[in-house]
């Protein structure tokens, strides 16, 4: 039976109510919209599986209220990310003004080496836009992230967005990611001299690393 992921981590959502975070999820997942959501209740999340350069990578993605009055449970799940996606809403000054306040939780919470990058959503509501892309950029710069406006409405940047952070988490452990290819390599060679000496072949144990 053929393993179903090599690697597992978790990513964050995080940002203001109302920001689209559910949507930006669900959009990813299940590439379901739906433009109406009761806001998150502490924290939910949602398992995708992706290949990045021939690495099938399981991502447990939680997705957490924005409210303050969740803030102590939401921030409990910190600790545990890999990747944090910080959210604002390109028609909320406010939602972006507020980045401010998520990267100092992610710097005060998250693990050191944690990637991140910085979300600009509903990019297609252009007519009510408070923050223009330049903007976006200039912060995502001064933090040292990576920057994409989205939009979970028309599917801009979902899945060039989420599989770039992906990336940078690998990236991010390629020590451990290099030991797995080489031992998915000899488990490779192994199988290949078994059935060349006509060894019978016992049941998979495939190596399977989380970093959760």
């Amino acid at each position: 039976m053929a393993k179903q992921y090599d690697v597992l981590f978790r990513l964050l959502l995080i940002g203001d109510s109302g920001v689209g975070k559910t949507c930006l999820l669900c959009r990813f997942t299940d590439n379901e919209f739906h433009s109406s959501h009761i806001s998150t209740i502490g924290v939910d999340f949602k398992m995708k599986t992706i290949e990045v350069d021939g690495i099938k990578v399981r991502i447990q993605i939680w997705d957490t209220a924005g409210q303050e009055r969740y803030q102590t449970i939401t921030k409990q799940y910190y600790r545990r990310a890999q990747g944090i996606f910080l959210v604002y809403d390109i028609s909320s000054e406010r939602s972006y003004q507020h980045i401010m306040k998520w990267v100092s939780d992610v710097d005060e919470y998250a693990p050191e080496g944690v990637q991140k990058i910085l979300i600009g959503n509903k990019a297609d509501e252009e007519q009510k836009r408070q923050v223009g892309r330049e903007q976006g950029q200039q912060l995502a710069k001064e933090y040292g992230m990576d920057f994409y406006e989205t939009s979970a409405c028309t599917n801009l940047n979902i899945k060039e967005s989420f599989t770039r952070l992906t990336e940078l988490v690998l990236q991010a452990h390629r020590k451990e990611l290099d030991g797995l290819r080489t031992r998915a390599s000899h488990e490779l060679a192994l199988a290949e001299l078994e059935e060349d000496e006509g060894k019978p072949e016992g049941p998979a144990n495939s190596s399977k690393t989380c970093w959760c």
